[in-house]
């Protein structure tokens, strides 16, 4: 059985956490591109959005401890946030060039918008696809049938030629791998 993963969080505070930051830009991309999106951002202004957010985290994050009490997407929105003011304040003197130019991300708060379902559900569907490759197929097939499908497990284990007890213990096994992973991420 493999040992419970450190919670990608707690790596991102070695100085040796190259795989943890790689695994980090992956699971966080689509999400930074959509809040940059919500912030009036599009295209190569968005792209530069989520860089500027990136290179902040590199910053912050090696410090960064998690607390109960806060929430990690609140604090990521903040800095996403700053970051596009930032971009705001510095095209301030520059004629009209795109989107973020006249947009005023002080009026209105599109997180509102933005609620914990929404980030947990792409957080989520990220990290699947992101674990998908780790697991057999039978376990794999075992976990989404079950948790995914709503299937029962004896269905499933008919199907797939198993036991239920093994699709009980494959969806286990994903499933726990799951929480390691989001371990921190999710509030």
């Amino acid at each position: 059985m493999d040992p419970t993963p450190v919670s990608l969080l707690e790596q991102l505070h070695h100085p040796d956490a190259n795989a943890a930051w790689d695994r980090f830009v992956v699971l966080y991309t689509p999400l930074l591109r959509l809040w940059a999106g919500r912030l009036g951002a599009t295209g190569p202004d968005a792209e530069d959005l989520v860089q500027d957010v990136f290179t902040a985290l590199v910053t912050a994050l090696p410090g960064f401890r998690y607390d109960r009490d806060g929430r990690f997407r609140g604090w990521l929105w903040t800095v996403n946030r700053n970051k596009c003011r930032d971009r705001v304040r510095r095209r301030a003197g520059e004629p009209p060039a795109g989107p973020l130019t006249g947009h005023d991300p002080a009026t209105a708060d599109p997180a509102v918008g933005f609620d914990e379902r929404e980030y947990c559900d792409s957080l989520t569907r990220r990290a699947l696809e992101l674990m998908r490759t780790d697991f057999d197929l039978a376990t794999w097939r075992a976990f989404w049938e079950t948790a995914v499908e709503g299937r029962p497990a004896v269905e499933a284990a008919a199907e797939l030629g198993m036991t239920p007890n093994a699709v009980y213990l494959a969806r286990g096994r994903v499933f726990r791998r799951l929480r390691a992973e989001l371990a921190g991420l999710l509030d």
